[in-house]
Protein backbone atom coordinates (compact mmCIF):
# COMPACT_ATOMS: atom_id res chain seq x y z
CA UNK A 1 0.00 0.00 0.00
CA UNK A 2 1.27 3.44 -0.95
CA UNK A 3 0.72 6.68 0.96
CA UNK A 4 0.82 10.09 -0.71
CA UNK A 5 3.24 12.65 0.70
CA UNK A 6 2.64 16.08 -0.81
CA UNK A 7 5.40 18.62 -0.24
CA UNK A 8 4.66 22.31 -0.71
CA UNK A 9 7.92 24.13 -1.11
CA UNK A 10 10.02 26.86 -2.72
CA UNK A 11 13.64 26.03 -3.64
CA UNK A 12 14.92 29.40 -2.39
CA UNK A 13 13.62 28.71 1.12
CA UNK A 14 16.49 27.49 3.34
CA UNK A 15 14.04 25.73 5.66
CA UNK A 16 12.71 23.80 2.65
CA UNK A 17 16.23 22.64 1.82
CA UNK A 18 16.95 21.63 5.41
CA UNK A 19 13.54 19.98 5.78
CA UNK A 20 14.04 18.01 2.58
CA UNK A 21 17.51 16.91 3.69
CA UNK A 22 16.20 15.63 7.02
CA UNK A 23 13.31 13.82 5.33
CA UNK A 24 15.73 12.24 2.84
CA UNK A 25 17.81 10.86 5.70
CA UNK A 26 14.74 9.38 7.36
CA UNK A 27 13.62 7.76 4.11
CA UNK A 28 17.10 6.30 3.63
CA UNK A 29 16.74 4.62 7.04
CA UNK A 30 13.37 3.17 6.02
CA UNK A 31 13.90 1.95 2.44
CA UNK A 32 10.55 0.14 2.58
CA UNK A 33 8.65 3.33 3.38
CA UNK A 34 5.21 3.65 1.76
CA UNK A 35 5.51 7.27 0.63
CA UNK A 36 4.85 8.42 -2.92
CA UNK A 37 6.14 11.98 -3.02
CA UNK A 38 4.83 14.85 -5.12
CA UNK A 39 6.21 18.39 -4.99
CA UNK A 40 3.95 21.42 -5.22
CA UNK A 41 4.74 25.09 -5.94
CA UNK A 42 4.73 27.96 -3.48
CA UNK A 43 6.50 31.14 -4.57
CA UNK A 44 7.64 33.10 -1.55
CA UNK A 45 8.49 36.16 -3.64
CA UNK A 46 6.41 36.12 -6.83
CA UNK A 47 6.67 39.89 -7.27
CA UNK A 48 10.44 40.29 -7.50
CA UNK A 49 11.94 40.97 -10.95
CA UNK A 50 12.13 37.92 -13.21
CA UNK A 51 15.90 38.36 -13.36
CA UNK A 52 16.04 38.07 -9.56
CA UNK A 53 17.87 40.25 -7.04
CA UNK A 54 21.01 40.37 -4.96
CA UNK A 55 20.29 38.13 -1.97
CA UNK A 56 21.34 40.53 0.77
CA UNK A 57 19.57 43.46 -0.88
CA UNK A 58 16.40 41.41 -1.14
CA UNK A 59 16.49 40.29 2.49
CA UNK A 60 17.13 43.82 3.73
CA UNK A 61 14.29 45.09 1.56
CA UNK A 62 11.98 42.46 3.06
CA UNK A 63 13.15 42.40 6.68
CA UNK A 64 14.86 45.76 7.12
CA UNK A 65 18.45 46.56 8.17
CA UNK A 66 20.26 43.42 9.23
CA UNK A 67 17.83 41.31 7.24
CA UNK A 68 20.74 39.68 5.49
CA UNK A 69 21.11 37.50 8.59
CA UNK A 70 17.47 36.37 8.64
CA UNK A 71 18.38 32.86 7.50
CA UNK A 72 20.83 32.24 10.34
CA UNK A 73 18.49 29.79 12.10
CA UNK A 74 18.28 27.53 9.06
CA UNK A 75 22.01 27.81 8.45
CA UNK A 76 22.78 26.91 12.07
CA UNK A 77 20.46 23.90 11.93
CA UNK A 78 22.05 22.72 8.70
CA UNK A 79 25.49 23.01 10.29
CA UNK A 80 24.44 21.14 13.44
CA UNK A 81 22.95 18.32 11.35
CA UNK A 82 25.91 18.04 9.01
CA UNK A 83 23.86 19.18 6.01
CA UNK A 84 25.98 20.67 3.24
CA UNK A 85 24.90 24.28 2.74
CA UNK A 86 27.37 26.72 1.22
CA UNK A 87 25.38 29.79 2.20
CA UNK A 88 28.16 32.26 1.44
CA UNK A 89 28.04 31.17 -2.20
CA UNK A 90 24.34 32.01 -2.48
CA UNK A 91 24.52 35.55 -3.84
CA UNK A 92 21.22 35.79 -5.74
CA UNK A 93 17.55 35.67 -4.79
CA UNK A 94 16.08 34.24 -7.99
CA UNK A 95 12.53 34.37 -9.23
CA UNK A 96 11.35 30.75 -8.99
CA UNK A 97 8.41 30.50 -11.40
CA UNK A 98 10.55 28.73 -14.02
CA UNK A 99 11.98 26.39 -11.39
CA UNK A 100 8.45 25.43 -10.38
CA UNK A 101 7.48 24.92 -14.01
CA UNK A 102 10.44 22.58 -14.46
CA UNK A 103 9.48 20.63 -11.34
CA UNK A 104 5.96 20.29 -12.76
CA UNK A 105 7.25 19.01 -16.11
CA UNK A 106 9.61 16.63 -14.32
CA UNK A 107 6.61 15.15 -12.55
CA UNK A 108 5.06 14.40 -15.93
CA UNK A 109 8.34 12.80 -17.04
CA UNK A 110 8.56 10.70 -13.84
CA UNK A 111 11.84 12.27 -12.75
CA UNK A 112 10.59 14.86 -10.27
CA UNK A 113 12.76 13.71 -7.37
CA UNK A 114 15.90 13.95 -9.50
CA UNK A 115 15.04 17.45 -10.70
CA UNK A 116 14.11 18.68 -7.23
CA UNK A 117 17.41 17.31 -5.90
CA UNK A 118 19.25 19.05 -8.71
CA UNK A 119 17.58 22.40 -8.12
CA UNK A 120 18.12 22.41 -4.35
CA UNK A 121 21.72 21.26 -4.68
CA UNK A 122 22.49 23.77 -7.42
CA UNK A 123 21.27 26.65 -5.27
CA UNK A 124 22.21 25.73 -1.72
CA UNK A 125 25.40 23.76 -2.33
CA UNK A 126 26.80 25.29 -5.51
CA UNK A 127 25.41 28.82 -5.33
CA UNK A 128 24.08 28.70 -8.88
CA UNK A 129 21.35 31.07 -9.98
CA UNK A 130 18.31 28.82 -10.44
CA UNK A 131 16.42 31.73 -11.94
CA UNK A 132 18.53 31.33 -15.09
CA UNK A 133 16.92 29.10 -17.64
CA UNK A 134 20.20 27.65 -18.86
CA UNK A 135 20.96 26.49 -15.31
CA UNK A 136 17.55 24.83 -15.07
CA UNK A 137 18.05 23.23 -18.50
CA UNK A 138 21.35 21.74 -17.28
CA UNK A 139 19.53 20.29 -14.28
CA UNK A 140 16.82 18.89 -16.54
CA UNK A 141 19.43 17.31 -18.81
CA UNK A 142 21.19 15.67 -15.85
CA UNK A 143 17.85 14.15 -14.83
CA UNK A 144 17.30 12.67 -18.29
CA UNK A 145 14.93 15.29 -19.66
CA UNK A 146 15.19 16.90 -23.10
CA UNK A 147 17.01 20.15 -22.31
CA UNK A 148 16.29 21.65 -25.74
CA UNK A 149 12.57 21.01 -25.28
CA UNK A 150 12.72 22.52 -21.80
CA UNK A 151 14.31 25.69 -23.20
CA UNK A 152 11.59 25.94 -25.85
CA UNK A 153 8.93 25.56 -23.19
CA UNK A 154 10.57 28.29 -21.13
CA UNK A 155 10.16 30.65 -24.08
CA UNK A 156 6.40 30.12 -23.87
CA UNK A 157 3.99 30.75 -20.98
CA UNK A 158 3.38 26.99 -20.73
CA UNK A 159 1.90 26.01 -17.36
CA UNK A 160 2.45 29.41 -15.74
CA UNK A 161 -1.28 29.71 -15.11
CA UNK A 162 -1.38 26.17 -13.72
CA UNK A 163 1.39 27.02 -11.25
CA UNK A 164 -0.52 30.09 -10.08
CA UNK A 165 -3.72 28.07 -9.64
CA UNK A 166 -1.93 25.42 -7.60
CA UNK A 167 -0.40 28.09 -5.39
CA UNK A 168 -3.82 29.66 -4.90
CA UNK A 169 -5.22 26.25 -3.97
CA UNK A 170 -2.52 25.82 -1.32
CA UNK A 171 -3.41 29.23 0.09
CA UNK A 172 -7.08 28.27 0.17
CA UNK A 173 -6.14 25.12 2.08
CA UNK A 174 -4.49 27.27 4.74
CA UNK A 175 -0.84 26.92 3.74
CA UNK A 176 0.93 30.13 4.72
CA UNK A 177 4.54 28.99 5.01
CA UNK A 178 6.90 26.40 3.60
CA UNK A 179 7.86 23.69 3.78
CA UNK A 180 4.51 22.09 4.46
CA UNK A 181 4.24 18.31 4.26
CA UNK A 182 0.80 16.74 3.83
CA UNK A 183 0.58 13.06 4.75
CA UNK A 184 -2.15 10.95 3.13
CA UNK A 185 -3.96 14.12 2.00
CA UNK A 186 -5.08 14.59 5.62
CA UNK A 187 -2.35 15.54 8.04
CA UNK A 188 -0.34 18.73 7.51
CA UNK A 189 3.15 18.81 9.00
CA UNK A 190 4.59 22.34 8.77
CA UNK A 191 8.26 23.20 8.93
CA UNK A 192 11.55 21.33 8.83
CA UNK A 193 11.02 18.29 11.04
CA UNK A 194 13.67 16.17 12.78
CA UNK A 195 14.61 12.76 11.47
CA UNK A 196 13.19 11.00 14.53
CA UNK A 197 9.75 12.47 13.92
CA UNK A 198 9.72 11.21 10.34
CA UNK A 199 10.88 7.77 11.47
CA UNK A 200 8.03 7.70 13.98
CA UNK A 201 5.51 8.73 11.31
CA UNK A 202 6.78 6.11 8.87
CA UNK A 203 6.80 3.36 11.50
CA UNK A 204 3.26 4.17 12.62
CA UNK A 205 1.98 4.19 9.04
CA UNK A 206 3.68 0.88 8.25
CA UNK A 207 2.27 -0.68 11.43
CA UNK A 208 -1.21 0.52 10.48
CA UNK A 209 -0.82 -0.88 6.97
CA UNK A 210 0.30 -4.24 8.37
CA UNK A 211 -2.64 -4.26 10.79
CA UNK A 212 -5.11 -3.42 8.04
CA UNK A 213 -3.71 -6.13 5.78
CA UNK A 214 -3.90 -8.72 8.56
CA UNK A 215 -7.51 -7.75 9.30
CA UNK A 216 -8.36 -8.02 5.63
CA UNK A 217 -6.86 -11.51 5.44
CA UNK A 218 -8.92 -12.60 8.46
CA UNK A 219 -12.07 -11.13 6.92
CA UNK A 220 -11.41 -12.92 3.65
CA UNK A 221 -10.85 -16.18 5.50
CA UNK A 222 -14.10 -15.81 7.41
CA UNK A 223 -15.93 -15.03 4.19
CA UNK A 224 -14.58 -18.20 2.58
CA UNK A 225 -15.62 -20.31 5.59
CA UNK A 226 -19.12 -18.84 5.54
CA UNK A 227 -19.61 -19.68 1.89
CA UNK A 228 -18.33 -23.21 2.41
CA UNK A 229 -16.93 -25.50 -0.26
CA UNK A 230 -18.18 -25.29 -3.82
CA UNK A 231 -21.03 -27.82 -4.06
CA UNK A 232 -20.65 -28.17 -7.79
Amino acid sequence: MQVKLDIISDPVCPWCYVGKSLLDRALAQRPGHPFVIEWHPFELSPDIPREGMDRVAFLEMKFGPGGGNSHSGAVDLATSQGIEMNYDQVTRRPHTLDAHRLIHWAGIEKCQSEVVDGIFNAYWREGRDIGKREVLADIADAAGMDAALVMRLFESPADEEDIRKREAHSNEMGVTSVPTFVVAQKHAVPGAQPIDLWLQVIDEIMQQIASDEAAEEVAQGESTETKGPDAS
